[in-house]
């Protein structure tokens, strides 16, 4: 009897812990169901709205970043979903533009930001499943130690003589990363021409061709220097562009033995002048070999002198090839010698009318040739770039 009764208890435990087991098992299936119906179930809400949203948004700079480059475009990007909007500005409000991709994909920040910025953004998208996400960030731009300014030349709108060369120059401080600003600069031209860069000191880029620009030749110069970094903590200040043009082609050619100037035009005599040179018993005296450029011109120069005894000499149709001391102009005091002897202290003597003629058919950056000197024009005028030697010029280029 007793063993009926203990029997009897046992089965009616196993009986309740089976009926609980199917309960559990039965609600778990139940749970397991809701959980799929809400992954799948569409935006109009009907029991989705728990699940979380599958579009996800990235920034291109991190959320509080520092030390930010400027010219880096921010882009924020989505997967499963498509962009709603981007918004962008800097902490005195002024938006920054920014541009959509077609596919809607991605967001572009369209400008340049400012120096020593704090940017804040917002971002908003829709996901495949139809739910919003947003994303938001601030960071802040670099704060350089110095920002120098510079400058190119030619300037717009000039017209120049075939030896003409660009020169980039940083007169606030020598530039440290070389390389990194002469990647940023770039030279085209409506027809080929080979040419290079070649840093003349820490503070002057100068490109020139390897032989005389053709004629009528149009160039365009852009500088990206904007936010660049030059190295020593400096950045740069401003982008700098130009567009000029190249003239007709003039060479002028002086071989000091002969007493005459000649100007070739595109490659033939177009006029011949007498002329009186630098002392040739003088080497401090004559006028310099090398090919110079015609850098200056003035209607009446100034060529006093007190180191020579004369002072207050004015003469009519200067015009300067160096600043070695070297001009062309008129010299009608020492016309007995002009056609004849050597007797100046460097520069081309020319009677006045034809001072005057030589004078009206120059544009600067044409080229002088000078041989027959015992001298050669040292490298220390401002422009010297056609004393150096092709091969010289391309190693000095911080990217050979």
């Amino acid at each position: 009897m007793g063993t009926r009764l203990d029997s009897g208890r046992h089965t009616v435990r196993r009986t309740r812990t089976g009926i609980l087991a199917i309960l559990f098992l039965t609600m778990a299936l139940a749970v397991g169901c809701t959980s799929e119906t809400t992954g799948s179930g569409s935006a109009g809400g009907g029991g989705g709205g728990d699940s979380a949203p599958i579009a996800k948004l990235a920034a291109s700079i991190a959320a509080d970043a520092t030390e930010v480059v400027p010219t880096d475009p921010l882009k924020v990007t989505v997967t499963d979903g498509t962009i709603d909007s981007v918004e962008l500005a800097n902490d005195e409000g002024k938006p920054v533009k920014g541009t959509v991709a077609p596919d809607k994909l991605s967001w572009t920040s369209a400008e340049a930001l400012g120096l020593a910025k704090k940017y804040t953004y917002t971002a908003s998208a829709t996901g495949k499943d139809g739910k919003k996400v947003e994303l938001k960030g601030s960071f802040s731009t670099i704060k350089p130690a110095k920002t120098p300014r510079a400058t190119i030349n030619p300037g717009d709108n000039a017209t120049v003589g075939v030896a003409m060369p660009i020169s980039i120059k940083f007169p606030e401080g020598k530039v440290v990363d070389k390389a990194a600003v002469e990647k940023a600069l770039k030279v085209e031209t409506s027809v080929p021409v080979e040419g290079s860069w070649a840093w003349l000191h820490d503070q002057q880029v100068d490109w020139r061709p390897k032989v005389y620009w053709p004629a009528g030749t149009k160039v365009t110069v852009t500088a990206k220097l904007y936010g660049l970094p030059y190295g020593g903590g400096a950045y740069g200040k401003a982008d700098l562009s130009t567009k000029f043009t190249v003239g007709r082609n003039q060479v002028v050619k002086v071989n000091t033995p002969d007493h005459k100037m000649v100007v070739y035009r595109d490659g033939k005599v177009f006029a011949s002048y007498p002329s009186s040179n630098g002392k040739d018993a003088d080497p401090n005296l004559n006028t310099p070999n090398g090919t110079m450029i015609v850098m200056q011109k003035d209607p009446i120069g100034d060529f006093s002198n007190p180191q020579y005894g004369y002072t207050n000499v004015k003469k009519k149709w200067a015009v300067r090839f160096s600043n070695h001391g070297e001009f062309i102009h008129e010299n009608e005091e020492n016309r007995a010698n002009i056609g004849k002897a050597n007797t100046s202290h460097g520069c081309v003597n020319l009677l006045e009318v034809d001072a005057k003629a030589y004078f009206d058919s120059a544009i600067i950056g044409d080229p002088v040739e000078v041989t027959g000197s015992k001298a050669d024009m040292p490298a220390t005028s401002d422009v010297y770039d056609w004393l150096i030697s092709w091969g010289q010029w391309q190693s000095m280029s911080a990217l050979k």
